[in-house]
């Protein structure tokens, strides 16, 4: 009796401590959307005078960031700084990853390629706004990570793939937006090749210890793009297979 007094009392404990943490992440959440919208109105040359949309607001606000950095805490995922996930690897700040969020211009019916899945967090914010995403990943333990967080989490309409984003993913496609989460000299043009026209590619382009710019490629005709640098920013190098 006395075992089970004890049981049902730590199980009390926990429930009452997981429901501290949701308050607090719902506070610590807010404040993040407000961070982001404070910065969108001081970045007002980058973002437009309207700022962020509502829907990618909402997709920010309603992905539960903590659960996709290791120490799944509410004061660390939602401050605005990137974080690390292991490996190297990083999660960009919440207001980068609104900002190619909104560049990208998901629409509901959109199909969504990301390369560079590392936590999975802009896969999850993607997966609110289009109706599928197809992600890939070239770190084995961050795909496996990856996967299981956003399984576990039901994001059923996202597709995580091992291997080398650069040659995109063909099977997955042709896709109407893409986001690419690492940074390059160049735009890979398998890529290009697999969006469709009408479509935007968002990534950061420049040296991995030198300038970097967030820039936005449009595919305004199916052997035409136009280019343009968006802001400077510092993005983690894009990693190839070996012998690429």
């Amino acid at each position: 009796m006395k075992t089970l007094l004890l049981l049902v009392l730590s199980m009390i404990a926990a429930a009452r401590d997981a429901t501290a943490q949701d308050t607090e992440c719902v506070r610590e959440r807010a404040a993040m959307i407000e961070t982001i919208k404070t910065y969108a109105r001081s970045h007002a040359s980058v973002v437009g005078q309207q700022g962020f949309s509502e829907r990618v607001l909402e997709a920010m606000g309603q992905t539960k960031r903590h659960l996709f950095i290791p120490e799944r805490s509410c004061s660390i995922a939602y401050a605005d700084r990137p974080l690390p996930i292991g490996l190297g690897q990083t999660i960009s700040q919440p207001f980068i990853v609104a900002l190619m969020t909104e560049l990208a211009e998901v629409a509901p019916d959109h199909v969504v390629l990301e390369v560079g899945t590392g936590s999975g967090y802009q896969a999850a914010i993607l997966a609110r706004l289009a109706r599928k995403v197809c992600t890939i990943e070239i770190v084995p333990q961050l795909a496996e990570t990856a996967t299981k967080t956003l399984k576990d989490l039901a994001y059923d309409n996202v597709s995580v793939r091992l291997g080398d984003g650069y040659a995109g993913w063909p099977e997955c496609g042709p896709f109407d937006a893409m986001v690419v989460t690492a940074a390059l000299g160049q735009v890979p043009p398998p890529l290009i090749e697999q969006l469709k026209v009408g479509g935007r590619l968002v990534m950061p382009v420049g040296a991995e210890y030198g300038t970097q710019h967030l820039t936005v490629v449009e595919k305004v005709a199916p052997d035409k793009t136009t280019t343009r640098a968006v802001v400077p920013v510092r993005f983690v190098p894009f990693t190839r297979s070996q012998g690429r």
